[in-house]
């Protein structure tokens, strides 16, 4: 299995994303803040300027951003298609049913910069994630949600 202790792991759609974005902030975002800038100072004072304030907490923003997406490039995995296909892992589809309810839930099992509950997308490090990692198909598994203690089965991996 991938060694994540300190990694996150991602798609390589979402590792080209965050390269693609990486390299939009670089270059044309970088570009049109420093314009922004040049045309803030030309207006004169700074201290009551709020078209520079306003450029200047935009370039804040936008190199935190930067700092944090090369910190991501560095220290993410790419997520490889080595899994057993019947085993719940990275990248996994995986459908459960709640103990006593005829619901079924699917999930995609995912890093944490892609989790995303809205389209379903799960991290590994969640509460259900983790305790969906490496079950099968048919497994029952119990875990703790601030509603306590739920049981569920998987009925389908792929």
């Amino acid at each position: 299995m991938n060694d994540t202790t300190n990694h996150d792991v991602v798609s390589k759609e979402k590792f080209d994303e965050m390269i693609k974005e990486l390299e939009y902030l670089k270059t044309v975002r970088r570009t049109e803040i420093a314009k922004n800038l040049e045309y803030a100072r030309a207006l004169g004072d700074l201290s009551e300027n709020a078209e520079y304030q306003e450029a200047r907490d935009l370039q804040a923003a936008t190199e935190e951003r930067i700092k944090k997406l090369e910190d991501l490039v560095k220290n993410t995995k790419i997520l490889t298609d080595n899994k057993k296909k019947d085993e719940v892992s990275f990248g996994s589809k995986v459908s459960i049913k709640k103990e006593g309810s005829a619901e079924v839930h699917e999930y995609t099992i995912v890093g944490s910069e892609e989790a995303d509950m809205r389209v379903k997308k799960l991290s590994h490090v969640s509460p259900l994630g983790a305790a969906l990692m490496g079950k099968k198909k048919g497994d029952t598994f119990t875990f703790d949600t601030p509603a306590g203690r739920q049981t569920y089965t998987i009925e389908k991996v792929a």
